[in-house]
């Protein structure tokens, strides 16, 4: 297993919409238009494809057209077109191909459709043309495609891909939706109402899109940069992060949480290594059907003989491989909270959403069978809801994916099943069925949070894995003293600990949208309550006060600024509790207290409150007595802090 850089890639762009109709008129003639016979068409119950062929197209046009028609022929079969239009659309690129090799590229494309038995008809290159057309407005009725293509064949530099990642890429996936009142069974896209399920939508046409690579910047990485929570490391590996001390304390505080959680579940916490040998027999097996990039590092002779771990899966595997297991013992859980890493494409690299080093807790049951995996998975599953309930996601910030294999699914106790998930998320869920199994499991869900793009991130995550307990040795002795192999569950209870702080900063992006105040969960904000004194007398009283407020992260803004702009940066910083305190507070032993949560929408003006101190303190007490706690990881007084952004 070697990586190097590629030489090229493709890029053709291809926007389909299924419609009605078209009609296109040619209208007026370039330098570059291609004769015509016919200036105006009306075509019906049509797939119209908008292509952009661009200039690195051209490198290799055979291999363009064959995978630009192999993806055209998937989408007219999906949405059950009648014929297809082939339209160059020049607005889609600003890098295109020269008039000649598009021409060639588009006749291609219309003779290999038409050698395929499909009826097509090419709209004329180099026209200014108008056009109508009525799109049908089913869910799968606008999509795009990017043709990425290939490396030059032979030369230095291929990366190989596992197994499974190439199984992945050549998949066949079968979207459907399942909802709470249609007495199960799969819905197929184009029968299901998505009225009042935005979200929801976004997600089914990410997903059946494929669509990974990020082509702007998220919301979320101005804020971690504003906020001085994280930044990207230039001198590292893309995808590695800087983390500054409040995004440090945030980080902490979610890992504490999960920590938490999964050993109130009842799993024991392990350690192991983060790098491995690729020649141990069970983990080069295991790197085939993994669908992760791995980073390989040369070990001997150069050769690349170690790599670094993707999951915390192997480590746990190897361990359990050299454990007495009883089937007294199981279900046996353990778990694990460290430092992962995932080649990721560099396209798809972006803030704290898809990173290359990340922390994942991972934890994996071992079960005698597949009846006790069953009623371990619905435990997990709504444990997961609990976890992230207790970060701050409720059930409408994510949507729900179920997925399994056909051969699962036709069980009918499967079935069942699948419709009970369906029932105890409460909303309409996306399904995705294989006709074959490609990787080592036949179930998994995701909770899957939508951001400002409209891009989909798994947060939590549980896997019914029927392969590795064979492939490392895994095994139990049941009540007749025979030795089996139990099914393992691969439970993530909230995702990758950066995804859950890149969720809850887009989502304070979105609430910011829609006009409402960006805030942090209480228990997560570096800064819990603000103390800012009107003048320098008042810091006498401050300082009284603070022994009071311990268990609560408690600044003071004695920096030499005008109130008010003590104020908006308090503001800017999202800081839940803000106290003015002048002579009139002072004397009635209180503060002037502004709440950000009840402020809300950001055209209203904020009320201050007048609260004495044990009420203040009771009050965010209550808020956050059930999650972790962490001290301020900084001096108390804003005077004596550095900046780390923008210094």
């Amino acid at each position: 297993m070697f990586f190097i850089m590629p030489l090229y890639y493709l890029n053709m762009q291809l926007l389909f919409i299924h419609s009605d109709y078209i009609e296109y008129e040619a209208k007026e003639k370039t330098r570059v238009a291609e004769p015509i016979s016919e200036s105006k068409e009306r075509i019906e119950e049509v797939l119209v494809v908008f292509i952009a062929v661009e200039r690195e197209d051209e490198q290799d046009a055979r291999y363009v057209v064959e995978k630009a028609s192999e993806e055209t022929i998937s989408v007219f079969n999906k949405v059950g077109a009648e014929r297809i239009v082939l339209y160059p659309y020049a607005h889609l690129s600003s890098e295109l191909a020269s008039p000649e090799r598009s021409i060639e590229i588009l006749s291609g494309m219309e003779e290999n459709l038409r050698s395929r038995g499909v009826e097509v008809k090419r709209a004329p290159f180099g026209w200014y043309k108008s056009f109508t057309l009525r799109c049908k407005g089913h869910p799968l009725s606008e999509l795009s495609r990017k043709i990425q293509g290939r490396v030059k064949a032979g030369e230095i530099g291929v990366e190989k891909l596992s197994k499974a990642l190439e199984a992945e890429e050549k998949a066949e996936s079968h979207f459907f939706f399942m909802d709470t009142g249609n007495k199960g069974g799969l819905i197929k896209p184009e029968d299901f109402e998505l009225d009042g399920s935005e979200n929801l939508q976004k997600f089914f046409i990410y997903e059946s899109e494929k669509r990974r690579a990020v082509d702007k910047v998220p919301p979320h990485v101005e804020l971690m940069k504003r906020l001085e929570i994280a930044d990207y490391e230039p001198s590292s590996d893309p995808g590695n992060l800087r983390f500054y001390p409040k995004g440090k304390l945030i980080k902490a505080l979610l890992e504490d949480y999960v920590r938490n959680s999964v050993a109130e579940y009842g799993a024991v916490e392990v350690e192991t290594p983060i790098m491995y040998s690729v020649g141990h027999p069970s983990l080069k097996d295991y790197l085939e059907r993994f669908p992760a990039r791995q980073y390989s590092m040369a070990g001997k002779g150069g050769k690349p003989d170690l790599f670094l771990r993707f999951s915390a899966c192997f480590g746990q595997f190897l361990m359990s491989k050299d454990m007495g297991i009883s089937y007294k013992n199981l279900p046996l859980k353990m778990f694990e909270l460290a430092p992962s890493f995932r080649k990721e494409k560099r396209g798809e690299l972006v803030g704290l959403r898809r990173l290359r080093k990340f922390t994942m807790p991972d934890m994996h049951t071992l079960c005698r069978d597949m009846k006790e995996a069953l009623v371990e998975f619905k435990k997990q599953y709504e444990l997961c809801m609990r976890v992230l309930e207790g970060i701050g996601f409720s059930p409408r910030d994510y949507e729900v994916a179920l997925r399994f294999t056909r051969e699962f699914y036709d069980d009918e106790a499967n079935k069942e099943f699948i419709e009970e998930l369906v029932r105890i998320a409460g909303k309409p869920v996306l399904i995705e069925r294989w006709d074959q199994r490609f990787f080592y499991f036949v179930l998994k869900f995701e909770f899957n949070f939508v951001d400002a793009l409209e891009k989909a991130s798994a947060l939590s995550t549980v896997q019914i894995d029927v392969e590795n307990a064979e492939r490392y040795g895994i095994k139990y002795v049941d009540a007749n003293g025979e030795e089996k192999y139990p099914i393992i569950l691969h439970c993530s209870p909230s995702g990758a600990i950066e995804r859950c702080m890149y969720a809850l900063l887009e989502r304070a992006y979105l609430d910011m949208e829609d006009g409402f105040l960006p805030r942090l969960p209480l228990w997560l904000s570096p800064t819990q309550l603000r103390i800012i004194p009107v003048a320098e007398r008042h810091l006498e009283y401050i300082e009284e006060l603070l022994p009071v407020l311990t268990g609560i992260r408690v600044d003071v803004d004695d920096r030499e600024e005008t109130v008010s702009k003590k104020i908006r940066d308090a503001g800017r910083e999202w800081i839940p509790y803000v106290a003015v305190v002048g002579d009139k507070e002072v004397e009635k032993r209180t503060l002037s207290v502004t709440i950000r949560e009840e402020s809300g929408n950001l055209s209203l003006e904020k009320k201050a409150l007048p609260m004495d101190v044990p009420e203040l303190k009771e009050r965010i007490e209550e808020a956050i007595k059930s999650k972790p706690f962490r001290e301020l990881p900084f001096s108390y007084k804003l005077s004596e802090r550095a900046r780390f952004v923008g210094g």
